[in-house]
């Protein structure tokens, strides 16, 4: 998995997750992941629609040259039906924007979403003492991001900031400024968790490197 990160940005991100800990009194976790799911529908979908659409291209080759199909051009015509839907299943694989065309916006959130809560458990960002963990992932392929505050932030981060601070990183991860796009959902993330908000002091229970996972 190619680094959508460099290491100056590392560092940079890290020395604001520390200062954002220290304003915020919480524990910031940042991760990318190369996809969420291996969706392994999608190449099939992809195949089922390209030999759909080689049977009507097929069809109406035969009946514009020849008037009606024969039988000399069935197998001919098999083959070139196959063919079609076995080059547009393997550009899904290939290319992953085409691959978007065949994945459903909902499936993508849903998929994104279980990533998430099952990073936030492997990783443990549970066990910090006063549960004040925030894990924030960005997911490449489904170009969709996820924050989830752990159950002692609950009541001071609702879902109408998350998703604020969700639409604040579009722009940046849409020309793939992946960095600016981390520090505006920082930079909100203190705006939200004010000073004097019902949260205790804690040392630095979680690290401040960025995780980068190579996902399903």
């Amino acid at each position: 998995m190619k680094p959508v990160l460099s290491e100056n940005d590392k560092d940079a991100l890290e020395k604001r997750i520390a200062e954002a800990e220290r304003l915020s009194q919480t524990q910031i976790v940042l991760a990318t992941v190369k996809r969420s799911d291996c969706y392994r529908e999608i190449p099939w979908k992809a195949f089922a629609l390209g030999t759909s659409a080689a049977v009507l291209l097929v069809l109406s080759l035969d009946l514009l040259i020849f008037g009606w199909p024969g039988n000399s051009n069935v197998k001919i015509s098999i083959v070139a039906t196959l063919a079609i839907g076995a080059f547009i299943a393997l550009l899904t694989i290939l290319l992953p924007g085409f691959a978007r065309w065949f994945l459903p916006d909902s499936r993508a959130e849903t998929e994104t979403h279980q990533y998430a809560e099952s990073l936030f458990l492997s990783k443990e960002l549970f066990a910090t003492e006063h549960r004040t963990g925030i894990l924030l992932v960005i997911s490449l392929f489904e170009r969709k991001v996820v924050i989830l505050p752990d159950k002692g932030l609950k009541e001071i981060v609702s879902e109408d900031d998350l998703k604020n601070i969700i639409r604040l990183m579009k722009r940046p991860l849409a020309q793939h400024q992946f960095r600016q796009a981390m520090e505006i959902a920082i930079d909100e993330l203190i705006k939200v968790i004010k000073p004097g908000s019902p949260v205790e002091k804690s040392p630095n229970e979680l690290s401040d490197k960025i995780i980068e996972d190579k996902g399903l």
